[in-house]
């Protein structure tokens, strides 16, 4: 697969429901980019001095992430689209 490096993390996209509440579709067009991913990868960590300070998320979490974070690093990996971001940019961890 793909092992991210230092703080980096390899999310999936999870897909937003293209149908309101009240049953109305939303068209592609008008849809804003996910920020919802599922971690599939992740680095060791951040380097402070001579201590690795590991990272939070991990494998298999659902996260909310800033949706800027994601333009620059969409990357395509055996045919699926995922985003590689750094984990500052996770704005927290769907529970």
């Amino acid at each position: 697969m793909f092992k991210p490096l230092h703080n980096y993390v390899l999310l999936e996209k999870i897909e937003e429901e293209n149908k309101t509440a009240g049953g109305i579709f939303i068209p592609d067009n008008a849809k804003e980019k996910p920020s919802r991913g599922r971690v599939v990868a992740v680095g060791d960590g951040t380097y402070i001095g001579e201590k690795l300070i590991p990272l939070t998320v991990k494998i298999g979490d659902d996260v909310m992430f800033a949706k800027w974070a994601a333009s620059a690093n969409e990357i395509k990996l055996a045919g699926r689209d995922y985003i590689l971001i750094k984990e500052t940019d996770i704005l927290g961890i769907i529970e």
